[in-house]
């Protein structure tokens, strides 16, 4: 606990699921939270409800596609708590769909939200983070490194967060910023296997469940955020959950038709 008292964390999509659950076990850890949010309404019930447990927590609604509104978001945080120590990127969505029937304009808004945000808000902290020697933590996915069926323009957005992350990692590291990247199997939620009803109706029934069929517990978002603030107290590189899959990362790179014949049987 004494780790995380007093510090300041700004939490992106922080209304909900995830990166709640980040800002719920910092508040509990004593620290400070700034949580942005596109939905206003959502943003201010989640920050009155951490309020509520008594944990300092400041909403600020922001679309983390506009450069504008992340330094505006930025800005507001220093105003509000006069530092920043840690920065969890965590806005993002998936999505179902053939790849060849998924349209640049699909991939160019997938790579706005996933990717792109990621390196906005990133620039925006940097400065106060190197000030702090503080934490970017970028949300990826297990689709960060390997993909599987059905999945549309959601791997590519994520792959290039794992890029970039190596890229922060080779140039703020040596600043005193430690940088995270967190490659998550499927987050346990109450809509699961039936969110992408709408946009997999044609595609084979696994691919409307959890990480498109790929068969894994759904992780509970607590435990998760648990083991990213570990992590980040230890200044690790990576975090892989389940950790199990770094074997299978390792034979792709090595021997990729084996890899995807692994995959492949996972996500029968």
């Amino acid at each position: 606990m004494a780790y995380w008292q007093g510090k300041v964390a700004l939490v992106t999509g922080g209304s909900a699921g995830l990166g709640y659950a980040i800002a719920d076990t910092l508040g509990a850890q004593g620290a400070s939270v700034m949580l942005a949010a596109r939905d206003g309404q959502r943003l201010q019930v989640a920050v009155e409800q951490l309020r509520a447990k008594g944990f300092r927590a400041v909403g600020f609604a922001t679309d983390v596609t506009d450069s504008e509104q992340v330094c505006a978001l930025v800005a507001e945080t220093i105003r509000e708590f006069g530092r920043l120590d840690l920065l969890v990127n965590n806005v993002g969505r998936s999505t179902r769909g053939n790849v060849l029937d998924t349209s640049p304009e699909e991939f160019r808004e997938l790579m706005e939200l996933n990717f792109l945000s990621v390196v906005r808000c990133t620039q925006a902290a940097a400065p106060h983070l190197i000030a702090s020697h503080g934490h970017v933590v970028n949300i990826g996915s297990l689709a960060s490194k390997c993909v599987s069926k059905f999945l549309g323009a959601y791997p590519t957005s994520k792959f290039a967060v794992a890029a970039y992350s190596q890229q922060l990692r080779f140039e703020l590291n040596p600043q005193g910023v430690h940088v995270l990247l967190v490659c998550p199997g499927p987050i346990a939620r109450e809509d699961a296997g039936q969110r992408y009803d709408a946009e997999a109706s044609d595609l084979p029934a696994t691919a409307r469940q959890p990480g498109g069929g790929v068969k894994l517990r759904g992780i509970p978002p607590e435990q998760l955020a648990a083991k990213i603030l570990r992590a980040c107290e230890q200044r690790r590189a990576e975090l892989v959950v389940p950790s199990k899959a770094r074997w299978l990362f390792a034979l792709a790179q090595l021997w990729p038709a084996l890899g995807d014949r692994i995959i492949a049987k996972k996500s029968s």
